[in-house]
């Protein structure tokens, strides 16, 4: 029997009350912000009581070699070398980490897709932007075919003058899974480095960062391995970890110690802070690994199963083709809707269509759509986690079947 039958699939993988999650709302938008189990923020109140009952024997004793095995926990699941790996808040500072560390001359391009996320797209423009840079726009298709379409795409926008690839591992937008391990080898050979954008890549996918080769990789803690807010890294190959500084500029600086690499000494304090979501990480992997018979990669691919059904339900529903293979699917599974109506525009700071408002106030339903590629074109985004199941898919494809969504 498939273990993701339908019949599985219909109820949770988990425990729902392991969230805090507000159970009159179901919640298909883990993507956006993750969500912590209660036993791991009990974890983290701990901690921080633990440095409030003294600081100083804390954050100055007791934090470096804390941070160490955190590192080391998170440095194994993700494939990469301790010494390689500094934690940061999120992928979005990871990203500026790097490219505000960089210098680049007039006239040299900087490639990035247009499934990128906003926040990382605004941040190479301020960089080329300040050195007279410029940015090449890649456009992957989507609808999309076939990984050979992601790959020629951006070969073909590759010139001498190409310095740096900016490159999701997972699409924010379309949940597009990229083939980067080919991507990253294709740029290589091409004289390009490539930060690779992986905020959604942990707890989603098997991830193995020294495998995919790439000089800089940063991903979220606080998504699907669902650490508490606040928890990122960033991974820099050693032959560039000179090159790369923290965004503040602390006492490491002007540290003689010669114990560790400069890289870990800058990048292990950048202030005085709140560190308790750097130390959760291992709790969280060792908890949420209890969760599934199957560990890890039973979640995986669970949550990708039940991704994969709920996008089937839904374009039956919206009687819309699905817009990639299943190759391209992990937690994530973006489907088009139709045009918003005319005149309707995003609501504003927070880039969604108020259709996603009237999901939630008149169903219940957390779920986000975003404008993609641009206005009236518009995608709705689920995601899949334990606490997840087929009939909350099933009700919104209700939902959105039962309504003239050109005036929504």
């Amino acid at each position: 029997m498939n273990p993701f039958a339908p019949a599985i699939l219909s109820r949770p993988a988990g425990d729902p009350r392991v969230w805090l999650l507000d159970p009159a709302v179901t919640f298909l938008n883990h993507g956006s912000f993750g969500a912590c189990p209660r036993s791991v923020l009990e974890f983290q109140s701990d901690l921080r009581a633990r440095l409030e009952r003294s600081p100083v024997q804390f954050l100055v004793r007791e934090l470096e070699p804390l941070l160490d095995n955190a590192r080391a926990a998170l440095a194994q699941f993700v494939g990469a070398d301790a010494d390689d790996l500094v934690f940061v808040p999120n992928t979005t500072s990871g990203v500026n980490t790097v490219l505000r560390s960089l210098t680049f001359a007039p006239g040299d391009e900087l490639l990035v897709t247009n499934h990128e996320y906003a926040a990382c797209r605004n941040a190479l423009n301020y960089v080329a932007e300040r050195f007279g840079a410029r940015v090449v726009v890649v456009n992957i298709p989507f609808p999309l075919l076939s990984a050979d379409e992601i790959v020629a795409s951006i070969l073909a926008a590759v010139t001498p003058r190409t310095q740096l690839a900016l490159l999701d591992h997972v699409s924010s937008p379309t949940g597009l899974v990229m083939p980067i391990e080919k991507l990253v080898g294709e740029l290589a050979a091409r004289g390009v480095d490539t930060l690779v954008d992986g905020a959604h890549a942990p707890g989603m996918v098997p991830l193995n960062v020294k495998k995919i080769g790439t000089a800089y990789y940063t991903g979220n803690c606080h998504k699907w391995l669902c650490a508490p807010k606040g928890a990122a890294f960033l991974c820099v190959q050693p032959s560039r970890q000179k090159l790369i500084r923290p965004l503040v500029i602390s006492n490491g600086a002007s540290s003689r110690r010669t114990d560790r690499s400069k890289f870990q000494i800058e990048f292990a304090w950048t202030g005085t802070g709140e560190p308790s979501a750097y130390l959760c990480v291992p709790e969280v992997l060792k908890f949420m690994e209890s969760l599934r018979p199957g560990g890890w990669p039973e979640i995986m691919a669970r949550n990708r199963a039940l991704a994969l059904a709920a996008r089937k339900v839904l374009c039956a529903s919206l009687k819309v083709s699905e817009p990639c293979p299943e190759e391209f699917i992990g937690s994530l599974a973006a489907v088009p809707l139709p045009d918003a109506p005319s005149g309707a525009q995003p609501v504003q700071p927070r880039n969604e269509y108020p259709l996603q408002d009237w999901l939630r106030v008149q169903h219940g339903l957390e779920v986000p759509v975003m404008p993609w590629p641009a206005p009236p074109k518009r995608l709705l985004r689920i995601s899949a986690q334990l606490y997840n199941s087929l009939p909350q898919y099933e009700r919104l494809a209700a939902a959105l079947a039962n309504n003239d969504l050109t005036k929504l």
